[in-house]
């Protein structure tokens, strides 16, 4: 059975919390490990090293990583300064899971990214984002909706002949959720567009062009109901993903 890692989110230390209180937490959303159960691996959350363990330690006998969505990353990490308060990030979790991908990458294991993953991905490379799309992108979509959150949906259009093109057999178009107010910027070197929104061409995934698959989406997957036939089929994107983990040929 393969054993992919899984990022945490954090809860930083907050005494005025009701549990556990000035105590970190760290933590998975349970849509995701269910969408990666349900592909048939077991998905292993991976913690900060502590004590004689490294990151190294900590990532041997797992087949992949998968970066969940959750807080911004900070700008602090692509060089600039939060342009509000509530952008700052968690610059913490950043440094972590850069860790990780870098772990991963280096032992030629792949890399998958849902939405804060596709852009801790590209700030890993050396790319950089828009802190807000609104605010720097006011012509864009409104890519996210706090009341509807996950049920907020737009089009995105896919590269002829990327991977994930083959991934969705050629499909040129295709409908997804969007839960996110930051976006890539400068695409980091060495990486290519898989697909874009198609309102106002905000990137929606991406993929390193060497090594092992190294690629990220924008939108949730794991959120998506699987019965809703207007939506992307979330299950190829988790299979394609675990045929590489698995040493499956990778798509050129």
């Amino acid at each position: 059975m393969q054993r992919i890692g899984l990022s945490g989110c954090f809860f930083h230390a907050d005494p005025k919390r009701a549990i556990f209180k000035g105590k970190t937490l760290v933590y998975y959303e349970e849509s995701m490990v269910r969408w990666i159960m349900e592909a048939g691996a077991m998905p292993v959350m991976i913690p900060r090293p502590a004590g004689r363990f490294t990151v190294d330690d900590l990532v041997e006998g797992l087949d992949g990583l998968v970066l969940q969505g959750g807080s911004d990353v900070s700008p602090r990490n692509y060089g600039e300064a939060p342009l509000k308060p509530e952008w700052s990030g968690d610059f913490e979790r950043d440094r972590y899971e850069m860790a990780l991908v870098r772990a991963f990458v280096a032992r030629k294991r792949p890399v998958l990214g849902i939405c804060r993953g596709l852009q801790l991905m590209n700030v890993a490379f050396g790319g950089s984002l828009y802190q807000d799309i609104q605010t720097q992108n006011p012509d864009a979509l409104n890519h996210r909706d706090w009341d509807i959150y996950d049920q907020n949906f737009h089009e995105i259009a896919i590269e002829p002949g990327s991977w994930l093109s083959k991934v969705y057999s050629g499909a040129p178009r295709a409908r997804v959720n969007s839960v996110h107010h930051q976006a890539i910027k400068r695409l980091a070197d060495g990486f290519v567009v898989e697909a874009r929104s198609v309102s106002d061409e905000i990137i929606e995934a991406i993929r390193r062009v060497e090594g092992p698959l190294t690629a990220a989406v924008q939108w949730h997957p794991e959120f998506q109901d699987v019965s809703d036939q207007t939506l992307l089929d979330s299950k190829a994107l988790i299979e394609s993903f675990l045929k590489a983990a698995a040493g499956g040929k990778r798509p050129k």
